[in-house]
């Protein structure tokens, strides 16, 4: 898990003020995988006392827009973010209760970004959800 040390210097890394709310956002992102804004808040919150819902937002859209969060939203789904930001990987997600997992591309580097057809696109990513039950769904009485 990264250090505040890390986060530091991701945050420079992407030429981003070293800011606590900023800080604090990063590391619930890190610390809780696929979670919503209200997670995030609520981590932040535990983490840095008081902070506002609009800080953790245009904190959220400030790291989305560096690279260092990637946003997903699967269908029917509240938007989420996910630390995984440098790679081209994909989720899973459950019918039943909503989990969210990563899965690596299936064979070689970003297969799935050689498109059948590309129409002349310069295509650098690509989103596949796969959609079924998780393990605890699938074996709940």
């Amino acid at each position: 898990m990264p250090t505040t040390l890390d986060y530091e210097g991701m945050l420079r890394s992407a030429r981003l003020r070293v800011t606590r709310p900023r800080l604090g956002v990063l590391a619930a992102v890190h610390n809780l995988p696929h979670a919503d804004t209200e997670a995030i808040i609520d981590a932040a919150r535990t983490s840095l006392g008081d902070v506002s819902h609009q800080a953790v937002y245009d904190v959220l859209r400030a790291l989305t827009a560096a690279g260092l969060v990637r946003r997903i939203q699967p269908t029917g789904s509240v938007a989420r973010y996910d630390s995984r930001a440098a790679d081209n990987h994909h989720h899973v997600v459950c019918r039943s209760c909503g989990a969210i997992a990563d899965v690596d591309c299936a064979v070689g580097h970003a297969p799935c970004l050689t498109a059948s057809d590309d129409h002349d696109y310069l295509i650098d990513e690509a989103e596949v959800t796969y959609w079924g039950l998780c393990p605890a769904c699938r074996f709940a009485a």
